[in-house]
């Protein structure tokens, strides 16, 4: 669904969730602030049995000068637009409509359309929004209170930036010109003595597994934040690895999680934890899900949310394998020898796009990596648009360069950002094609089960395998250990038959 397509209603109402967070009322006002623009008759408004009261809330609200007003009753409008929820969801009021269309970030089961655009993968709806409100060349720097008003709602939603994982966040971050006082203010008024009692109460009623070097701890309902807050003082305790922190919240549950060693990341286990009920991620020390309450009730019956919490956790620990590059693997263990068929990708000499010594700031799906552009440094675009460096004598060793454009279209344009500089670089314009050669052979398995692979170049960070992926090595070094996904797999790599 885009913007524009809305503009032929004139009579507007944004409806956020009730008991309205700041990704909700900074998202609302993003939207409604883009509508008013275009001359519409527009309301910003949310419903409930209480009245917001949250104080950072409130200040937000009056700093910005957001005009959100709270409604029992509302006349049937032309237009419903339900931000940062989904209409019919249990943590939204129903209002009657001629037509209705919905802005979420929420995983329901429910997938976009001609008047809904949902995308889960997001932490925040304030960064839908955003890229939606981009796409219309719709300047959010014009309004400061707008910019800063999308800067809060992903802060709070991502446990204050710590559980960011899409490049579009990054991107975001990057180009808003915000208020910073304000929101230092905002960030000073998020807790409540109430809330600090619940703090707490919560630390003493953990639940830990000695083996394993975990905690698992149930709050009371309480703002997100709280959760990480609980989640980074647990972490410090000389016993405790991993900790995982939930609570029931308006249409479900909120956890975090929070680890400390390279066997089990944060976001991994986030994701792993809301399974196909939720939606989940981060980064790899600090993460965090919300679980949708009307699909949990739907998949699981009568089961507490504290036994499948503690049921996924302790699924998650037997559900994988581990190698690590140090000990290399066994080929003789199932492993069949590869090719790569004839395919192409792009590439991009890195002095192309700037002066030899600039570093650069590589955005992927996986994070950021900095790399210094150099003569000899070239960035590949793969099959999917994932980016990574490569030196031009393995460039050499293992592609050929080939005339004309490489002109691909991805989920996520390639791109690189200046390191020093608020400066960020497309690739596909600087990109050449080329093709892998035949004879670079490499010894590959499909996996029965998922998989952490610590690879030769990261001995603290792994790559993650699912079962139908591949676990693969170097023809002629079996430590060069990789994780290549099925789909790729299938698509770039054929069997030598002997």
């Amino acid at each position: 669904m885009k913007l524009n397509s809305l503009e032929k209603f004139n009579n507007i109402v944004i409806q956020v969730h009730d008991n309205p967070d700041a990704d909700a009322v900074g998202s609302g006002f993003a939207i409604y602030t883009y509508f008013k623009q275009k001359g519409k008759d527009v309301r910003l408004i949310y419903s409930g049995r209480n009245k917001m009261t949250k104080s950072n809330m409130v200040l937000m609200v009056n700093e910005l000068n957001i005009p959100l007003e709270y409604v029992k009753k509302l006349d049937k409008p032309e237009l419903l637009i339900t931000v940062d929820c989904q209409y019919g969801e249990g943590n939204v009021t129903p209002f009657e409509a001629e037509n209705i269309a919905m802005i979420d970030h929420h995983h329901t089961g429910r997938e976009s359309d001609d008047m809904a655009e949902i995308r889960s993968y997001l932490v925040s709806c304030a960064t839908l929004c955003y890229d939606m409100l981009m796409a219309e060349k719709f300047d959010v720097n014009d309004n400061m209170a707008v910019a800063t008003a999308l800067y809060y709602g992903l802060f709070m939603d991502s446990n204050e930036l710590s559980e960011i994982r899409h490049p579009l966040d990054r991107d975001m971050l990057d180009d808003l010109k915000i208020n910073n006082s304000l929101i230092n203010k905002f960030t000073h008024s998020n807790f409540t003595l109430e809330e600090m009692e619940t703090a707490g109460i919560a630390m003493l009623r953990y639940n830990h597994d000695e083996n394993k070097r975990l905690a698992i701890i149930k709050s009371k309902p309480c703002d997100p934040n709280i959760l990480g807050i609980i989640g980074d003082f647990i972490l410090q305790v000389d016993t405790i690895d991993v900790c995982i922190i939930f609570n029931e919240c308006s249409g479900g549950f909120k956890f975090s999680v929070r680890s400390c060693i390279p066997d089990v990341t944060a976001n991994d286990l986030a994701k792993f934890i809301v399974g196909e009920v939720g939606n989940g991620g981060g980064h790899l020390d600090k993460a965090g899900g919300f679980i949708n309450e009307n699909k949990f009730i739907e998949m699981f019956d009568d089961m507490s949310i504290d036994a499948y919490v503690f049921d996924r956790v302790e699924m998650y620990y037997d559900s994988f394998d581990i190698f690590h590059a140090k000990e290399g693997v066994d080929i003789a263990d199932g492993f069949a020898v590869f090719r790569k068929k004839v395919t192409q990708y792009g590439y991009v000499k890195t002095t192309d796009i700037c002066n030899a010594g600039t570093d650069l700031r590589i955005r992927t799906y996986e994070g950021d990596a900095l790399v210094t552009a150099d003569d000899d440094i070239y960035l590949m675009i793969g099959y999917m648009g994932e980016v990574y460096p490569i030196t031009e004598e393995k460039f050499n060793e293992k592609y050929e360069h080939m005339d004309g454009e490489f002109d691909r279209e991805f989920a996520y344009a390639p791109t690189v950002r200046n390191a020093k500089e608020d400066k960020s670089y497309m690739l596909m314009p600087y990109a050449s094609k080329c093709s892998s050669r035949q004879e670079a052979k490499i010894y590959g398995k499909c996996l029965s089960k998922p998989a952490k692979v610590f690879p030769k170049w990261n001995y603290d960070k792994y790559m993650e395998g699912y079962a139908g992926d591949y676990i693969c090595c170097s023809y002629n070094d079996t430590n060069d250990i990789y994780i290549v996904k099925k789909e790729i797999f299938d698509e770039i790599y054929e069997p030598i038959l002997t």
